[in-house]
């Protein structure tokens, strides 16, 4: 399974650097820089052994915290298949603000259905996560009626390292890092089959086996979807994950 997992990496991987490649080959581009802050919080909820729920909010401002960049809610139901391997099938729900120095002429909705799969494993005391998620997306541009259809695939890969013995087990200080690739595909995307790419990097505490807080940076690159734009968005996360477990005991 792990040979198999390390291929989908490297396809992902080739399609980001392919599609990036392109992308910066084009004469035309215009570069947007700006500083923003997300607010975040995950939870994954346990219903029985195999069934779970996912919750999720993401307060996205821009110029720091003053003006709106996003909103995001996503939801999902887990199925646990062991206990390194997790898929989850689920909804989302985006609202885009103008920001930045090219904004839209208005907010603009989108709404997602996502299917994903997760594995996590450990190399010595480094804690490792794979995550490929592959979304349907309808998004209804600014001044326009109708919404659009596009697909996208998403690959991220975390580290995660524990700083003291207590926080390899359930308490203590980590450091995490990550980088995850959206690429765009379909009928309906023409000059942005890059999307974005993410990397970040943050400082943790566990509070417990189940709640943790961190706090980091995020250097975003995005191609707008008229593929003469480049964001390069320089943003402060601060996140919440506070997991519940519903499963009865006896």
């Amino acid at each position: 399974m792990m040979n198999r997992f390390h291929l989908f990496k490297s396809i992902f991987y080739l399609l980001y650097i392919c599609s990036f490649s392109c992308a910066n080959a084009q004469n035309a581009r215009i570069k947007d820089q700006n500083t923003n802050a997300w607010f975040m919080y995950f939870g994954d909820h346990n219903l029985t052994q195999k069934w779970g729920i996912h919750t999720e909010a993401q307060i996205r401002r821009a110029e720091i915290v003053e003006t709106w960049q996003q909103l995001l809610l996503r939801g999902g139901i887990n199925y646990n298949f062991s206990k390194n391997l997790m898929g989850t099938l689920g909804y989302a729900f985006v609202q885009t603000h103008p920001y930045g120095d090219f904004p839209v002429s208005e907010a603009f909705p989108e709404h997602r259905i996502y299917e994903q799969l997760q594995f996590k494993n450990k190399e010595n005391k480094v804690g490792l996560l794979h995550r490929y998620r592959l979304e349907q997306r309808w998004v209804k541009p600014a001044g326009k009626d109708t919404f659009v259809y596009t697909n996208r695939v998403r690959y991220m890969f975390r580290a995660v390292l524990p700083l003291t013995k207590r926080a390899a087990a359930d308490t203590g200080f980590y450091l995490a890092a990550y980088d995850e690739v959206f690429v765009n595909f379909g009928k309906n995307v023409q000059f942005n089959i890059f999307d974005q790419n993410r990397l970040g990097f943050a400082l943790g505490y566990k509070f417990s086996k189940n709640i943790a807080l961190e706090a980091g940076y995020l250097n975003q690159i995005i191609q707008k979807a008229n593929g003469k734009i480049l964001e390069y968005n320089h943003t402060l996360q601060l996140g919440l994950t506070y997991n519940l477990d519903f499963r009865k005991t006896e």
